[in-house]
């Protein structure tokens, strides 16, 4: 085999167990909407780039959803730019205060909420609610 050939395969297979991982969405107009007309469980993070808040938050759920493959391949996670999207219907629609916030939803149905929560039990606590949502 090629030295450049085995290089390329040994990273590739390096990169598998992170291909197989779910990302979470950008959120678009509509996509959140269908995902609660389906009755899917869902994450909502309201976020900005520049928040360290928000930082804090997704090092948390990154940590959560490497440890639970559950999360990846039973929750619809959303994220949702707080800069583009703050102002709009869906952050109207659930009474979103401010960037940070963190929502479980089945459906269109809120389960809780974190509001610049950046406790790992806090965030633990609305993957499992939405996890477990029948």
């Amino acid at each position: 085999m090629h030295r450049r050939q085995f290089l390329s395969l040994t990273g590739a297979s390096l990169m598998l167990p992170f291909a197989a991982r779910a990302a979470f969405i950008d959120y678009a107009p509509g996509v959140a909407e269908d995902a609660m007309a389906r009755g899917e469980r869902i994450i909502l993070d309201f976020y900005a780039t520049w928040c360290s808040t928000c930082a804090r938050q997704q090092r948390v759920m990154d940590a959560l959803r490497a440890e639970n493959a559950e999360y990846d391949r039973d929750l619809t996670l959303i994220h949702v730019d707080w800069d583009q999207y703050g102002g709009g219907a869906l952050a109207q629609r659930f009474a979103v205060p401010r960037r940070s916030t963190i929502i479980a939803l089945k459906g269109e149905v809120e389960l809780g909420r974190t509001v610049a929560g950046t406790r790992r039990a806090d965030i633990q606590a609305l993957f499992d609610l939405a996890l477990n949502a029948a």
